[in-house]
């Protein structure tokens, strides 16, 4: 069994090599793609949601407790010119009330040479009792992944920087 640490580092370094050198992004991909930051390593990825569909409980009524949302996202280079992976994930509502309602979410994030599975709560999701517009900034947890981001840590914060396209940041622990 490899030491935690050691299999972070390997994962952020194959991640960073993957997209430097993947079929169409490596001439998108620069230095700043990847960055080193305080003992983390940190990739900046530009996601479009493509498809998405929300279960209320309550079809026609406001939010409820349970409602699910399932979407799909096409990720992109930090500078939104290749493509080199996708995410898919599922938000259930837990509360509708407090501070603009909770999500929690699961995603996987689809990259060169494996995947990543993120987790947490999405905060502030509601305005009257409807989706926000846009959707809250947040921070989830890397829980694990496949492939070369066996072992994975760390986190992704993901801020909205237009309709339907978000910048997500993955910090990987090393």
């Amino acid at each position: 069994m490899r030491p935690i640490r050691a299999t972070c580092l390997g994962t952020a370094t194959a991640l960073v090599t993957l997209l430097a050198c993947a079929p169409g992004a490596g001439a998108a991909t620069d230095t700043d793609a990847a960055r080193t930051k305080g003992g983390h390593h940190v990739i900046t990825l530009i996601g479009h949601l493509v498809q998405q569909t929300r279960f209320p409980v309550n079809p026609g009524g406001s939010a409820a407790q349970g409602d699910r949302t399932v979407f799909r996202s096409l990720l992109f280079d930090k500078d939104d010119k290749y493509q080199v992976g996708e995410t898919d994930g599922t938000c259930t509502t837990t509360t509708t009330v407090e501070n603009g309602g909770a999500e929690e979410c699961a995603v996987t994030y689809k990259l060169p040479g494996g995947q990543l599975s993120v987790q947490g709560m999405v905060f502030g999701i509601l305005t009257g009792g409807l989706p926000t517009i846009p959707p809250p900034s947040f921070d989830n947890a890397i829980t694990g992944g496949t492939g070369m981001f066996d072992r994975a840590r760390g986190s992704v914060h993901a801020d909205t920087i237009g309709t339907g396209k978000r910048r997500f940041t993955i910090d990987l622990d090393r």
